[in-house]
């Protein structure tokens, strides 16, 4: 696609995706806002924040509202999330986050496409392995289970904010499972994104014995028809370096970064 193309994507991320907030809004989650920005508390292990634009803020009205974040979740003795888009304003934005103590942690690329091609897809899953749609707790507990044996660090708060989100809307939100015999081998999740043309895929982490087989292809090929059945027409994709390539050949696009600053009291 060209550069056009990426331009008018990113466009529509922003307006149709950003602030990316929680809807509907699970029990136990509450939403503050701040200026442009928006706090999200209770939907996972440590605070979010989140905006679609800063609206022009800059020098020390911007750094008095990254303070005002800070000294909240100090008081609160909570870590909190500050998502940072490669293309946000001011362009000195990532070092005032840094010098509030704000800590960046892994950049991802922000991908975006067209459902269809994705649908139309038919990636041949190894023999023995099959996808299957779950929502219980046990089932998400086996999926925090094996992204623990990838990332090797704890990730029992999946269980928690997944399931919090399929009893406020089971519609809002499919999981998916990769299954060879008893064992999760891979597990992705897609939001579909209320009243817009998007869904966004999630998770798709995968046991290292099992990647290169098609595991990952399959299950984005399998949420894109998800997609197509809710009339969703983009998908966006937040990827690591190893996931980007395989998108982008099945035709996602970068259109910018995304890189968490974490601010842990």
């Amino acid at each position: 696609m060209t550069d056009l193309d990426a331009r008018a994507l990113r466009d529509a991320y922003d307006t149709q995706v950003r602030p990316e907030l929680p809807d509907p809004v699970p029990a136990g989650v509450t939403i503050e806002r701040d200026g442009p920005l928006f706090r999200v508390l209770g939907l996972d292990q440590r605070g979010f924040l989140t905006y679609r634009t800063l609206d022009g803020l800059a020098g020390a009205e911007l750094d008095a509202l990254i303070a005002r974040q800070v000294e909240l979740f100090r008081a609160r003795g909570e870590a909190v999330e500050w998502k940072l888009a490669g293309h946000d304003e001011p362009a000195d934005l990532g070092d005032r986050l840094r010098a509030a103590g704000f800590v960046p942690e892994d950049e991802e690329t922000v991908v975006v496409g067209p459902v269809a091609p994705l649908a139309a897809a038919v990636p041949v899953l190894p023999e023995g392995v099959r996808l299957r749609e779950v929502t219980g707790r046990a089932d998400l507990a086996r999926i925090a289970a094996m992204e623990e044996e990838v990332w090797h660090d704890d990730r029992g708060h999946l269980v928690t904010g997944l399931a919090r989100e399929v009893e406020a809307d089971p519609q809002s939100i499919t999981i998916v499972v990769a299954e060879a015999g008893e064992s999760v081998i891979s597990a992705g999740w897609i939001r579909y994104q209320a009243g817009t043309g998007f869904a966004s895929l999630w998770g798709g982490s995968t046991l290292p014995r099992w990647r290169r087989k098609g595991v990952y292809r399959a299950l984005v090929a399998y949420r894109a028809r998800l997609a197509q059945q809710r009339g969703r027409t983009l998908v966006q994709v937040d990827c690591s370096p190893d996931s980007r390539p395989i998108l982008e050949r099945l035709g996602l696009v970068a259109v910018t970064t995304t890189t968490p600053y974490v601010y842990t009291p």
